[in-house]
């Protein structure tokens, strides 16, 4: 019996979509302009996000619940591995560490994934699919604002093991239409949808400051040359 799981997600989170999307950060990061200091932070924080993501969903792959759902071709930990050596060097493990709001998401999952396991449905629904669906988009920005070429630094939006992303998103949401859970369960993952969302969204505010710092060095650079340019 279908659950209509997908369909639940996608309406019962719109709200939290937008919200994400006019966080400063990600606002700037789609209109083109993207800190690299700021990008590879955040490249930080999304490998423990994922690891935690792919430790719980590893450990809980016989659970009814996660069974259906379980794709490894999804795993982003290697991939973004990949873009930390880029970003930080060969030693990238000593130089990076999760941020306050990236250590309060890690150990949310965690949590449910040791007492509530069908919850990381809903971890693993609002990354890996907004993953999927815009990831080629921002990979383009990023190469662009970064002059990154080839896959050097953006290795986290390749999906190496997908070979279409539309089929293989439509089984993504066949899955989670079948998998085994009540009403309520259905109702808790939609909530802790949007509280995935929420914690993505202060992961992002995080990074804000930078991009305000940057906004008004820009500032100040424009003010001065025109200055110099009316002496």
């Amino acid at each position: 019996m279908s659950t209509n799981l997908a369909q639940q997600l996608r309406e019962g989170t719109t709200k939290s979509h937008s919200m994400a999307e006019n966080v400063s950060f990600v606002k700037s990061f789609l209109g083109g302009v993207v800190d690299r200091k700021s990008y590879r932070k955040l490249v930080a924080n999304l490998f423990f996000v994922y690891s935690a993501i792919e430790e719980e969903m590893e450990k809980n792959r016989e659970n009814s619940s996660i069974q259906l759902i379980y794709f490894p071709e999804l795993n982003r930990r290697e991939s973004l591995i990949d873009d930390l050596k880029y970003y930080y060097g060969l030693d990238w493990l000593s130089k990076v560490q999760p941020s306050l709001a990236t250590q309060i998401y890690v150990e949310r999952i965690h949590n449910i994934g040791e007492n509530q396991p069908e919850l990381l449905i809903s971890h693993a629904y609002t990354r890996y699919m907004g993953d999927l669906s815009g990831g080629q988009i921002l990979k383009k920005i990023a190469q662009n604002a970064m002059q990154l070429s080839g896959t050097a630094g953006s290795s986290f939006y390749d999906f190496k093991d997908i070979t279409d992303d539309n089929i293989f998103k439509k089984q993504y949401r066949e899955a989670l239409d079948n998998v085994p859970i009540s009403d309520d369960q259905a109702n808790q993952i939609i909530a802790e949808a949007n509280i995935a969302f929420n914690l993505n969204m202060k992961m992002f505010q995080e990074l804000d400051s930078n991009i305000i710092k940057i906004m008004v060095m820009l500032l100040f650079s424009t003010i001065s040359n025109f200055r110099k340019g009316h002496k």
